[in-house]
This record gives structure tokens, sequence and C-alpha cells, in this order.
């Protein structure tokens, strides 16, 4: 099979201004300025998403280490019966495990602080089942939150707000009040601090409160439970999950997965993806364009070669082919380039921010501010799919206009100055 007089004659051109010579110098030097210019915007389009996508399975993977993947619970009013809601939702194959749990949200006091924080009262036998408390211990252990002790189990940002450590006493104020002939007086218990959680969230780290699930039905007035927390074997698959077991579960039941529970957050993230890549793809636009002047000084150069070409009976179209393939040959290799860099990149966060950091001498993460001090990275075949293929297009597109100005070239014209 013979290759298209079209494709030979793009190839050529496009190798003939990469060689440089002396009348298309300054053509070459475009076309290399386009070819870097998509390669770098492709390559900063992968590393960006990337990160972002760490950043996005680092928060989530940190908020999931304290929430469950699905919980159901009975709106307003106490479950009762949780050990039949727990063993009819184990019928269904994804789910893992499962543990009860009573919620609220009190007023805490140390000395002359006041925090509001939110109460959560735990059955450290079955908690391990839907969340790894233990990896997160600071100090101390689940295994502390004994029933009537009210021991409590706070978080290391709370900790070092209030200057509490294990064994300190802080005061719990319950919003339910007692009712005395002087009026309503607040209920208050005197807790002890027996353990000291991390996290890694700054959210729970500075206002979640864990204790015994008995003691928190007592101090709430609760008869049952607030609800039942599950585990998942895979968290992608909670909403499809929390779908299945609102048709299989029988009662008054409400079914929320992870995703609805922090619906604002992650529907932020997305729009903050969605904004970077279309900011980041102009400058793949920008470079794109470039080929538009590099096209149109080779349609300049070359129009006594298109009107021989002409008059050999070439047709308008089969011109307007010969420079796409060469527009198209570059913003291919730009692409391809700017793909194999970004996907090097991606895979390398870590030591090329090691190697800036030492080169500059500044941290980009420091220990002292976040709770991370690296760049987490997740490559996505996706998104490298997206962002080639949408290189491809505009640089495509970028060589339309300067072809079909070569294909409108009169033959008579252009030999008249030969």
């Amino acid at each position: 099979m013979q290759t298209p007089y079209e494709l030979f004659i793009g190839l050529r051109y496009t190798r003939a201004s990469r060689r440089a010579g002396r009348r298309n110098g300054f053509i070459s030097f475009i076309s290399g300025l386009s070819v870097a210019g998509i390669a770098l915007g492709v390559a900063a389009l992968i590393v960006v998403l990337s990160v972002m996508n760490g950043f996005q399975k680092e928060v989530r993977d940190r908020m999931l280490s304290v929430l469950s993947h699905v919980e159901v619970f009975a709106g307003r009013e106490p479950l009762h019966d949780w050990q039949k809601v727990l063993a009819d939702a184990r019928k269904h194959p994804r789910v893992i495990g499962g543990a009860p749990y009573v919620a609220g949200q009190a007023m805490l006091t140390v000395d002359e602080s006041v925090r509001g924080v939110l109460v959560r009262g735990i059955d450290p036998a079955l908690e391990p089942q839907v969340a790894d408390f233990a990896a997160k211990m600071d100090r101390g252990s689940l295994t502390e939150l004994r029933p009537g002790e009210f021991g409590v189990a706070i978080g290391r940002e709370l900790a070092g707000q209030l200057f509490l450590d294990v064994g300190s006493k802080l005061t719990l104020i319950a919003p339910q009040g007692t009712a005395t002939p002087a009026g309503l007086v607040p209920r208050l218990r005197q807790l002890t601090v027996v353990a000291v959680f991390a996290a890694g969230h700054f959210e729970y780290d500075s206002s979640l409160l864990l204790m015994n699930i008995d003691d928190a039905a007592k101090l709430f007035r609760v008869d049952g439970v607030t609800g039942v927390r599950l585990k998942t074997d895979d968290m992608m698959q909670a909403p499809r999950v929390a779908g299945d077991l609102t048709k299989m579960l029988t009662g008054d039941l409400y079914v929320r997965d992870w995703s609805a529970e922090n619906r604002n957050w992650f529907a932020a993230v997305q729009i903050e993806k969605r904004m970077m890549f279309i900011i980041l793809t102009l400058i793949i636009a920008v470079a794109a364009f470039n080929l538009v002047s590099m096209l149109v000084m080779t349609v300049t150069d070359k129009q006594s070669d298109i009107a021989i070409l002409r008059t050999l009976g070439a047709s308008p179209a089969s011109i307007m082919r010969i420079f796409v393939v060469q527009g198209a040959s570059v913003g291919l290799l730009g692409t391809f380039a700017g793909v194999l860099l970004g996907v090097l990149l991606a895979l390398n966060v870590g030591p090329a921010v090691s190697f800036v950091e030492t080169l500059f001498g500044f941290e980009v993460l420091p220990k002292g501010i976040y709770f991370i001090s690296h760049l987490p990275s997740d490559l996505r075949a996706d998104d490298v799919l997206r962002i080639g293929l949408t290189a491809c297009v505009l640089a495509l597109a970028s060589t339309l206009y300067p072809s079909w100005r070569a294909s409108r070239v009169r033959p008579a014209e252009a030999l008249r100055h030969e």
C-alpha cells in the first residue's frame, strides 16, 4: 500500500522545518516553541490534576478513618432494635462490618474556655469494624472507654487548644436541662480524658469527642442508639450500597453514605478541579496558537511549491491536507512529549519536591503547619487520556485556517513572482 502523497509531503515539510536551513530557520524556531509550549502545558496539567487527586484521596481517607461508609438511623427518634438492623444490613455482600453509635452535641468547658463539640458514643468492642481508631491513637486506647466511668477520647487539636492530656478533667454541658423548682438547670457531667487521637483532619481533631455508648446514652437520655455505622469492602461503592440498603431494610429508616454527608466539600473540590483544568488548558491553547503562526509562515514560504502541486493536478483539499499533516505532527509530538514528562513527574512528585526544597532551601509543606509533609499524587489514566485528547484537538483546530489559506493559493499569482 502506497503512502498518500499528502502525508509524505506534510511530514517532509515538518522534517525540513526542524532541520532549520537558512530560509526556514525562524519557522523552525516557532515550531520548536509550539512543541515546547504544548509539552509544558500538557505536563503541567497532568501534574496539577494528579496532585489535586492525591490531596482529595488523602483527605478522604483521613475523613473515613473517623466517619463510616454508610449510616442507618431513624431520624430524630432513637433506634431500639439496632441488632436486627445490623444483622439485616450484614446480609448485603458488600457490608463487612457494623457498629452502633449515639451522637449528640454539647458544650465543653475547661477552666474559662468553652468549646462546642460533637459527642459520639461508641462500643469499643465493635468500633474497630467501622473505623481504625487504634492506628490513630496518639496516647491511650479505646479500651479505656469503660461504661460508667465517663472517660473520653479527644482529638489532638482539641487537647492542644485546651491544654489537656490523659488524666485531665473537663466538664460537659448537655443540651437537655433538668427541670427544678428554680427553673431549667443545665445538666453537667465531669469527664476524664483517657485517650488522645490524631485523625489527621482538623475538623474532627478539634471537635470530636468519643465516649462509651452507654455513657453517651445516659448523658443524652437516649433510649436505644442513634443509629448503626457500616463499613463496605469498597468505599467508592458506598452510594450504591446505601441505595440497596434503602430497599432492603424495613421500617422508617434513613440511609446515608459518606459522600452525601460531605457533599459540599466534595462538590467544592470538583469545581476546583474543573476550573484548574480550564485555566491550564488555556496554556495549551496559547501554545497551539503558535502553530497558526508557524503554518502561516510556512504557507507563505511554500507558495511556489503549492503552485507547482496545483499545476500537477493536486486539488485544494489535497493542499489543505498537506498542511494539516504538518501542523498535526507538531501538535502530536508536543502532546506525546508532554504526556511522557507529566507522567514521569506525577509518579515522582516526592523526589522532585525534595530537589526543589534542597535547591531553594525552603519547605513546600512545613510539618508544623500542615498535617502532611509531602505532596500526594494520584495519577489517573482517564485524566491523562482526556488531557492528551484535548491537546490534540486544539492542535488540530489550529491547523485548519492556515491550511485553508494554503488551499486558496492561486498558481498563476504564486509563480508570477518566482
